[in-house]
Formats: C-alpha cells, structure tokens, sequence
C-alpha cells in the first residue's frame, strides 16, 4: 500500500513499548530515555523508503588483455582447428598440439626474423619433423575419403603395361647379378 512507503517511528515510543511489555526491565532502560521524555523531538521524525532499490551492479571496466600469442592461437584454430581428439585435462603434464605450436612459434619469432606468415609455416613444418601432424581445416582426410576417389586415382587409371614396365625397371636396377634359373 501507499502507506507502507511511509513509516513513523521514534526510539523513544519502541523503547516505551519494549519497556511495557516487559521486555526491557524499567531498570535497564537506556540512558538517553530520561532526556528523550524531558525533550521531545518537535517533529516526529519520518522515513521514507524509496521504491527504487539503488543499483548495485557497477560497471566494473575490466581492461581486456590480450597477449602477443593471442593472435597465433586465432590463427592456429582458424587453419586447423580443434584437432581430432579432445584435450585430455585428467593428465596434469598434458600439454595441447595448439600450445607447443604457440611455443615453437615464439621460439622461430625469437631467434630469427621470419615475418609471421613465413614463421606460421616454418612452425608447421617444424611440427611435422617433431611427428605431430597438422591437418588443416576443410582438407579431406583418408577417412572421409570415398572408394571411387582411390580408383580414379593416376596411378590406377594407367595402364598395365606402363606399370610392369617402372617395375621391371626398378627390380633391374636392384640385381646386380642374376639370380639363379629354375627350368621345368
């Protein structure tokens, strides 16, 4: 109700009443209850509650950071993204194929002066010699690969004799020295 906004108290009318109620004993009353009865307020004193709560959220400015190696590990999930297996965050020692790129990175970075897009590539490579293969985003895998894109293949669409010749030739250049003949 409208009323409820407005609300009429006085320290002096709740100790009174505390006070015949017998909650608080005549001998306890508080010091200033004399002084209070001898020297009323002229005005009642009234409260007005706001309907408005004040707003506790603040606008906390948080100041973005953003590090150098950002920007490589952007660049990294844009060309190969997630990778085919998930993180395994059980192992405490685990560390991502995206972090020991961002490492190796910044490795190249440090101790050359290959412009990032040459460093990208030589981080890939170097990755690659390290055995951690990277596949970028889109290519095809052999998984996905269907059946007819491996009969359609150059190697199978030549010809037979073409094939039993390169064969001939390479096992010609392995013998130096006939082996023996069987005759039937």
């Amino acid at each position: 109700t409208a009323g409820a906004a407005l609300l009429k108290f006085s320290r002096g009318g709740l100790v009174r009443d505390l006070m015949r109620s017998g909650v608080i004993k005549p001998q306890e009353k508080p010091i200033w209850y004399d002084v209070y009865g001898a020297f009323p307020p002229k005005r009642e004193p009234l409260h007005v509650k706001s309907l408005i709560r004040p707003c506790t959220k603040k606008d906390d400015t948080v100041p973005e950071i953003f590090y150098g190696e950002d920007a490589v590990r952007a660049r990294f999930f844009v060309l190969y993204g997630m990778g085919p297996r998930p993180f395994d965050l059980s192992k405490s020692n685990f560390v991502s194929t995206c972090q020991r790129f961002v490492e190796k990175y910044t490795e190249f970075k440090s101790y050359s002066e290959l412009d990032d897009a040459t460093a990208f590539e030589e981080t890939g490579k170097a990755l690659l010699t390290d055995g951690i293969v990277l596949r970028r985003r889109g290519a095809p895998s052999v998984r996905d690969l269907q059946p007819e894109h491996f009969l359609n293949s150059p190697v199978l669409t030549g010809t037979g004799d073409e094939l039993i010749a390169d064969r001939r030739v390479e096992s010609g250049s392995r013998r130096a020295t006939p082996g023996p003949s069987h005759t039937p």
